[in-house]
């Protein structure tokens, strides 16, 4: 099996390693989250572990005959230097996670995809896979990673907006196309993309110590509804304008894409037309609510 990495230091040309006192941080952060989750994050590189790695994502997204990522692409991701890493369990991979470079000019690494066993879910898992990547990426130099995720599974967006600190920068209405799958169902596949500036000291400290950001009594006496929830469970639109605006999503949009797909349908325009309406407006996402969805903000 692979071994685990040495997280924190840089070496440059000369061959020499400096100290990098944000990166050594990060580093122990990831060691702490993952001690938490009683994992183990570490490299892939052996065809066992990659092997692996392509069957957990084919059971979590349900694509058996067709897995979202091949063991060819993976394996050719870590040659090229890109960011392939597991969570082991007792030696059972439980969580893994790819991604690979942007331009040379853009100082990121794209997060492509990410996935826990569902026999794990609540156990902070993809919270320590999460900052094992961000460790990694620092102690390359780069600062930044990128991602995109649904925008109304309300459960990815209460962890990428707010335990990781990550800031929605783009709506992009069905990005992939169609995917036909039990996680993404049979309609648009819109998505958020995410930037995640590692060396904010807002991403910092979630990391240290993850947070929780509700629309308490004082933002909402000052916020508008731009889309909420009707009393049948349907989106009700609200109101666009003012300076800090709250849009709803469904409590469980998987279920609901089973049970009902046409309002679940009606759930991915509303949100998607009141997103993007807002963020056209200048409007960027600061937060997001359990109860009360996404809060957005105009500086202007």
């Amino acid at each position: 099996m692979s071994s685990p990495e040495n997280l924190g230091g840089r070496t440059g040309a000369s061959g020499v390693t400096s100290r990098d006192t944000a990166a050594d941080t990060a580093a122990a952060q990831a060691r702490t989250a993952a001690a938490a989750a009683g994992v183990e994050v570490r490299a892939l590189s052996d065809f066992g572990d990659l092997d692996q790695a392509v069957r957990l994502f084919a059971r979590i997204w349900g694509r058996d005959a067709n897995p979202p990522m091949n063991l060819e692409l993976l394996r050719a991701f870590g040659k090229a230097g890109n960011y392939v890493s597991g969570a082991f369990a007792d030696d059972r991979l439980v969580g893994a996670c790819a991604g690979f470079f942007h331009a040379p000019s853009e100082d990121a690494l794209h997060s492509h995809i990410a996935g826990v066993s569902p026999e794990m879910t609540g156990r902070a898992v993809g919270f320590a896979l999460k900052l094992h990547q961000r460790a990694w990426a620092m102690d390359r130099g780069v600062d930044r990673i990128a991602w995109t995720y649904d925008p109304l599974v309300a459960r990815n967006a209460y962890f990428n907006v707010v335990k990781l600190a990550a800031r929605p920068v783009e709506y992009m209405p069905n990005f992939y196309g169609l995917m036909l799958d039990p996680v993404n169902g049979d309609g648009d596949s819109d998505r958020l993309l995410v930037r995640w500036s590692l060396r904010d000291p807002a991403v910092a400290r979630a990391c240290e110590r993850p947070g929780e950001v509700r629309a308490d009594p004082a933002l909402a006496a000052g916020a508008v509804v731009a889309l909420g929830t009707a009393a049948d469970g349907s989106p009700e639109p609200g109101r666009l304008g003012g300076t800090t605006s709250l849009v709803a999503v469904p409590r469980d949009i998987t279920g609901l894409r089973a049970a009902a797909p046409a309002l679940a349908g009606r759930w991915r325009r509303a949100v998607r037309d009141t997103m993007t309406d807002l963020m056209a407006r200048g409007a960027t996402v600061v937060g997001f609510d359990r109860t009360r969805g996404y809060v957005l903000r105009r500086n202007s």
